[in-house]
């Protein structure tokens, strides 16, 4: 496992029509493996909302054709659970309290360090999927998902990136479907949703059973015919 990465991989969206930011914040994120997506404007930050599914929003308020407040209420409307960033160069209190109240995770003001908004997202990750803890356990199972760590009855496991993602995402839906095509999103980006073969999926998830098995797990992760798979011990 590489040992430079210290943090569970992420989907993002970076709603910002001042492109050097955005510039900015893409590479930087992008640098540790995370996946990246764009929306320089309202309306397609709109589409892509109402599409996709993203661990979190980095939402602008001041867009070219729209309020950024009407897209965190487009947010809450669809009962997305998606964790939600404000950056903005809106600094009154009123503005913070309004995003706030709205549902917003969080609220950084332009300017800000990179480092800031990193530590602010991962924050939200923790709380929303892990209830603010950086060690998720399951059974005989232990995930440090700061550390990249994977244990199984105190024994190191060692997975590749992909079969970490993957393993720190069907914890985080345990006892829940998910579709191949929503672990392809997830793991590789919007794009993956054009995709009518997902046999990649099948090959990480086969890896990743293996050598949980190897090291003396249960097998917990069950195939869903014609759908995708489940984490569940029932």
């Amino acid at each position: 496992m590489d040992t430079d990465l210290n943090c569970q991989k992420m989907k993002i969206l970076i709603v910002e029509d001042e492109y050097a930011l955005y510039e900015s914040i893409f590479a930087y994120f992008i640098e540790e493996g995370n996946i990246c997506e764009h929306a320089p404007d309202f309306n397609t930050a709109r589409e892509k909302i109402a599409l996709y599914s993203y661990d979190c929003i980095l939402l602008d308020l001041g867009l070219p054709d729209g309020d950024g407040l009407d897209l965190l209420s487009k947010i809450k409307s669809l009962g997305k659970k998606d964790g939600v960033l404000i950056i903005s160069a809106r600094h009154s209190l009123d503005d913070r309290l309004s995003g706030l109240d709205m549902g917003a995770d969080d609220y950084l003001v332009k300017p800000f360090h990179l480092s800031e908004l990193k530590a602010r997202v991962s924050a939200i990750l923790r709380r929303k999927n892990f209830d603010g803890d950086n060690v998720i356990s399951f059974r005989e199972i232990k995930v440090d998902v700061s550390a990249m760590k994977v244990t199984v009855n105190d024994k190191s496991l060692t997975l590749t990136r992909k079969e970490f993602d993957l393993m720190v995402y069907l914890l985080s839906n345990k006892n829940k479907v998910v579709t191949k095509n929503a672990m392809a999103e997830h793991l590789w980006g919007d794009e993956m949703d054009l995709s009518d073969d997902f046999d990649f999926i099948y090959t990480h998830v086969k890896n990743l059973k293996k050598k949980l098995a190897e090291t003396g797990a249960k097998d917990y992760i069950k195939s869903v015919y014609g759908i995708g798979y489940k984490f569940t011990d029932a």
